[in-house]
């Protein structure tokens, strides 16, 4: 099969899934990719703020807010902003009963709420080791994603006070807060629209279960080792850890690079 463009989750995948560093064989493959005239895109459950690392590695299409928000150069592809009215009643509720929500724009910011399973949360899905800052004004932007960081009786609350919206755990901590259908592979699926690219001409990298869709969606979906077991059975193909280079070991495998 003659591949075309490969689609590549961020954290677990790219970066290291235990210290969050990118590996220099990591980087030189993607770079070696890039010089052979592959198309690259990061999808990521980031914001587009945050992907700053990945431009200087000569990526310039980014699936952001796992699939809320897509942008190639400045072009903007793909969006699905919530409605201002359920992000008000969402914030509002949240506020009263003092539990912390992220807001992801093309930058990423929280409500204020703080409380050691939070930051731990932070550190573990964005690498982060403190708060963002809070953004008085964020009801007056577009925002693609809303996440909640709750336990399961927590978000019980919320699944019963907004029985219209869907409420999707993705970590032990922190469940995306969605109005409409957002995905990895609905954006890969508008990806593809634009460059004009078939599905099967795509290879997609991922660790997670919030990955599943995305490796169903393209020809070749390549877990990494330390990803979930259902991923992992959803993939064409497991790699080696992200800590042990998985990406430049699956892309020598099938004579990419």
């Amino acid at each position: 099969m003659s591949y075309k463009i490969v689609f590549f989750d961020m954290d677990g995948t790219i970066t290291n899934h235990a210290d969050g560093t990118i590996s220099k064989q990591t980087k030189h493959a993607i770079k070696e990719l890039k010089n052979k005239g592959y198309k690259l895109v990061v999808a990521t459950g980031r914001p587009l703020s945050m992907c700053e690392e990945m431009r200087e590695l000569g990526i310039d299409t980014f699936i952001t807010a796992n699939g809320g928000y897509v942008k190639h150069h400045n072009e903007v592809i793909h969006k699905i902003p919530m409605a201002k009215r359920v992000l008000e009643e969402v914030s509002m509720f949240a506020q009263n009963e003092n539990h912390a929500l992220s807001f992801y724009s093309e930058e990423f910011c929280m409500n204020g709420v703080t409380n050691p399973e939070i930051l731990k949360a932070l550190k573990e899905t964005l690498s982060l080791n403190d708060y963002p800052p809070i953004n008085e004004m964020i009801h007056q932007q577009e925002v693609f994603l809303l996440c909640l960081f709750a336990d399961d009786e927590i978000a019980e609350m919320y699944i019963n006070r907004f029985p219209h919206l869907s409420f999707r755990r993705w970590h032990p901590y922190v469940l995306n807060v969605l109005q409409e259908d957002v995905s990895k592979s609905l954006a890969i699926k508008k990806v593809l629209e634009y460059f004009s690219i078939k599905s099967s001409e795509a290879i997609a990298f991922g660790d997670g279960e919030n990955d599943i869709d995305m490796l169903e969606s393209v020809g070749l979906g390549i877990a990494m080792g330390n990803g979930s077991e259902k991923l992992k059975k959803a993939a064409d193909f497991v790699t080696k850890k992200s800590s042990e280079d998985g990406i430049a070991f699956a892309l020598k495998q099938f004579k990419l690079i």
